[in-house]
């Protein structure tokens, strides 16, 4: 004997009892109302990541604003007191060149050692701050980056050399300061 199913635990589609209008508009309302406070929920997390966000903006808007204003200040503070180490390394140099001056009745020995003294300490005060002397040597090669030439003589060495320097030139740092003013050989 086979046992039939009973009407009520019947699977099929056409055995499930109708859902009233009401029914349907309830449950449409329930789900739109799950929806809606969901969406609700998501909005309410967004606008809370947004003031996050728009907090993080501002602070560091406000650090990069500090941070160009410390420095701009360092800048101008390094501008300002950049030449504070060399003007004191020149400091000696005045001292000295005083003191010898207060010297009434110097000899000239006394005053060309004073001056030699002097010129020593001046020059150890350039050199300590990188500004170094540009005196070629006599027959070295003419460089228009380092000299200008003042003018062109017959010489008995190679054209565009060296034949003797007028005034001394100077680096600072690897940048001319003063080109050396020097005249140069002419071509034969």
């Amino acid at each position: 004997m086979s046992q039939q199913p009973h009407p009520a635990e019947s699977t099929s589609p056409e055995n499930t009892a109708p859902i009233s209008p009401e029914e349907a508009l309830a449950a449409a309302a329930v789900a739109e109302a799950d929806e809606l406070a969901a969406l609700s929920n998501e909005v309410s997390t967004l606008k809370a990541q947004n003031a996050n966000l728009a907090e993080q903006y501002l602070r560091a808007k406000a650090e990069a604003e500090n941070t160009r204003r410390r420095a701009e200040d360092e800048m101008g503070k390094a501008r300002k007191f950049a030449v504070e180490s060399f003007a004191d390394s020149l400091l000696a140099v005045a001292d000295s060149l005083e003191a010898g001056l207060a010297i009434q009745e110097a000899t000239r020995e006394q005053l060309r050692e004073g001056s030699e003294a002097t010129l020593k300490q001046l020059k150890s005060a350039l050199e300590r701050h990188k500004v170094l002397e540009i005196a070629p040597a006599a027959g070295s090669k003419f460089d228009p980056h380092q000299h200008q030439a003042i003018s062109m003589v017959p010489a008995d060495q190679e054209a565009n050399t060296v034949v003797s320097v007028l005034q001394k030139g100077y680096l600072i740092a690897d940048r001319v300061l003063r080109p050396a003013l020097v005249t140069v050989a002419a071509p034969k």
